[in-house]
């Protein structure tokens, strides 16, 4: 049985969970296909065969499978291929990422068998407004590898690669109503004001902390930061995932994302993963 991964990953969240249910599964001949970095050249058709197993994981992004996540796996085929799907969520919910997922691999052939809703540092945490800071961490990492030797286990079964029905199957998060109605609230008034006033921020760097390390430029999925001019981000490019922000050296680059405080303030519960089997 070989096994292969398709991940998308800007921070790394998504990544770590996907290894920890990887190291679970046992298998040994593994290719791991790592999308976050690649550019379109690498999109290239490939085609798994029903004998493989297939991981998609990619971060959600308001409660959808980060756009860039499924263009880079547009061209990836298989022939009733068992896949697993995994999306990371920063602590608020997966919404219908899960089954967008589910969709998107089921039109080109790939028969889902098992799913998984993990939690990772969301992107726009900081010191001010943490949200999940430092997840995954130890607990959640173990839990995706039992979740991993759980999968082995069915692959090793008769019932081996039945097919889940993530849509109606995934179970649902529950968020306290008063958390629910003041985010709603928030999301509401932020529509009138842009509406009124259109004005979209975007991670930028101090001009005095900025040491034109390059750092940036290469972490950067989208290719949205130019070297020598560190500072500014492409608003045509930038997806806001915020691998710049995270991973500046210097403390340089910041994104005060106006979502961070009510996602904060609302979604501090610590959620648990969610498994599908």
């Amino acid at each position: 049985m070989k096994l292969t991964t398709y991940c998308f990953s800007p921070t790394g969240t998504s990544r770590q969970n996907m290894m920890a249910v990887v190291k679970g599964l046992g298998i040994e001949d593994v290719a791991h296909r790592d999308l976050t970095l690649c550019d379109s050249d690498s999109f290239s058709f490939t085609l798994h065969s029903s004998l493989d197993v297939v991981i998609f994981s990619a971060p959600v992004y308001g409660g959808k499978v980060a756009p860039t996540a499924l263009a880079r796996m547009e061209q990836v085929r298989g022939e009733d291929t068992p896949a697993i799907l995994l999306v990371t969520y920063g602590n608020r919910n997966f919404e219908q990422a899960l089954s967008q997922l589910a969709d998107f691999v089921c039109e080109r052939g790939f028969r889902p068998i098992a799913s998984a809703a993990l939690v990772g540092e969301h992107s726009y945490s900081n010191a001010t407004y943490p949200i999940a800071v430092g997840r995954p961490d130890a607990t959640d990492l173990a839990s995706a590898e039992e979740f991993g030797k759980r999968i082995a286990t069915k692959l090793n079964t008769q019932e081996g690669v039945r097919q889940i029905n993530v849509a109606e199957e995934m179970p649902r998060l529950e968020t306290p109503e008063s958390s629910l109605l003041a985010f709603r609230a928030f999301v509401q008034e932020y529509t009138r004001q842009q509406q009124e006033n259109p004005v979209k921020v975007y991670p930028s760097a101090s001009k005095e902390a900025c040491t034109h390390c390059g750092k940036c430029v290469t972490l950067c999925p989208t290719q949205a930061i130019t070297l020598g001019k560190e500072e500014v981000s492409d608003p045509m490019r930038c997806i806001r995932c915020c691998a710049c922000v995270k991973g500046c050296p210097s403390g340089a680059r910041t994104f005060l994302s106006p979502f961070a405080k009510p996602l904060s303030e609302n979604f501090q519960i610590r959620r648990e993963p969610l498994y599908l089997l």
